[in-house]
């Protein structure tokens, strides 16, 4: 599998935006883990161009990233522009 439980704690842990140890619900760590997501489905579709149960799964994952910065970018603006730094996402 391609996202396997020390994957994900590299995430994590790579990002500067943790709260505690164990973060993994935060905005910013869920926007980070659905950034790397996306971007291994977005390579694997480059090779499969007919997978289309695997493209409708990435935009359902584009827009629940949305959703997220969505809502940071209404509550807390420098978390936001932080995230967006961070991972080098443009709006």
């Amino acid at each position: 599998m391609y996202l396997t439980t020390d994957k994900k704690k590299e995430i994590f842990e790579n990002q500067g935006f943790k709260k505690s140890a164990e973060d993994t619900g935060s905005a910013e760590s869920q926007i980070a883990l659905f950034t790397y997501r996306i971007n291994y489905l977005t390579e694997h579709l480059k090779t499969h161009k007919k997978d289309n149960d695997t493209r409708r799964g990435l935009l359902k994952m584009v827009g629940k990233r949305r959703r997220l910065l969505d809502y940071l970018h209404k509550t807390e603006i420098t978390r936001y522009r932080a995230i967006i730094a961070e991972l080098g996402l443009r709006k």
